[in-house]
């Protein structure tokens, strides 16, 4: 069985919506979307109800298969589905995973040009669900490998949210805690509050003190303190898009902990499922950064704008660590060491 009532993102029971859990709530309440418009879907993404990499692929198949399921029998159905996938993608540029989906979900309906609308359906549909299935796979080995990289009673600094929730069960840069946890390991996370959005704060907390494993919050800038007082022995972060050089883009901050993991020579490994590789991205100067609106810095998640009006704001929601600075790539495939070719694995 597929779907499960903890996961992020799942198929309605009837098939004819995708049910979210909104992240943009966390951790205050936990709230269930149940949604198949088409202007939600794109929203869902957009403003972060729906958000990692994983994710939103994973939501994307479902979506793209939903909202299929309601073009009218009068129009042409791969025009439609066409327009539609490029309308979900519009929506977030950076998260290759995204595209990924649509693509996959698509091509299998394309596969099936000639057959009756209903078992077009279907194979979208289980397209959709391999999509799911292959990243719950992919998260429990991402998790092992990333388990024997550290130790119990080690101190792992964490930045931004790469667990279940945005994934599927264990999640990627999570997964090692929480798949080490279930089976003994005694960990103490330190987590990055990864301003704008408080991702660490809010989502990372949230799944860790649920899990119970012992944590302590602190500012993106204390990172690089913590780690000269010893308590760190290793860094985890997640991937929203990786080049084929190894270079990879995630939430905003990532360098700089990948920059100070390097001075204090720690270990900064990136979590980063080969479905979040991008074959036609070179390098990480060709990958696009989403630029987002300057109030997430000026007064969101405060009770009133806590900087002056007009001022400019520069919001970019991810920066790309060079290669050079990454320890290990671990993807379910393996583990890409520091100067190993990542094509190795694709």
């Amino acid at each position: 069985m597929i779907y499960n009532q903890n996961d992020s993102v799942r198929l309605s029971p009837d098939g004819k919506s995708v049910v979210i859990i909104d992240q943009t709530k966390l951790p205050g309440e936990k709230k269930l979307l149940t949604l198949n418009d088409e202007a939600e879907m794109f929203d869902a993404i957009s403003s972060l109800k729906v958000r990692g990499a994983p994710a939103i692929g994973i939501f994307a198949g479902y979506a793209l298969y939903v909202l299929a399921c309601r073009f009218d029998e009068g129009e042409d159905f791969f025009e439609r589905l066409e327009k539609t996938a490029e309308y979900l993608n519009s929506a977030r540029p950076t998260a290759v995973n995204l595209s990924y989906a649509l693509d996959r979900v698509r091509n299998a309906a394309l596969s099936k040009a000639g057959c009756g609308r209903q078992e077009i359906l279907e194979t979208m549909k289980g397209e959709a669900e391999k999509i799911h299935l292959e990243d719950i796979e992919s998260c429990e080995r991402m998790s092992r490998y990333g388990l024997s990289l550290v130790k119990s009673g080690d101190g792992i600094l964490t930045h931004c949210n790469a667990g279940a929730l945005a994934t599927s069960r264990y999640g990627t840069a999570l997964g090692p805690l929480l798949y080490g946890a279930e089976r003994g390991y005694k960990f103490h996370a330190y987590i990055d509050e990864t301003r704008p959005l408080l991702q660490g704060s809010r989502l990372t907390a949230y799944e860790l003190m649920s899990a119970g494993i012992d944590c302590t919050l602190i500012c993106d800038n204390m990172a690089g303190l913590v780690m000269s007082q010893g308590k760190i022995q290793a860094c985890f972060a997640g991937c929203d898009r990786a080049a084929v050089n190894g270079d990879c883009a995630n939430k905003i901050g990532t360098l700089s902990v990948a920059v100070l993991a390097d001075y204090y020579k720690i270990p900064f490994y990136i979590f980063c499922p080969t479905s979040t590789i991008d074959v036609n991205c070179k390098t990480g100067a060709d990958i696009v950064i989403e630029e987002r609106k300057p109030e997430e810095i000026t007064s969101l998640y405060f009770d009133r704008q806590i900087a002056p009006e007009g001022i400019n704001c520069y919001n970019p929601a991810f920066d790309v660590t060079p290669n050079s600075l990454i320890t290990a790539i671990i993807t379910e495939k393996g583990i890409i060491r520091r100067g190993e070719s990542i094509e190795k694995i694709l």
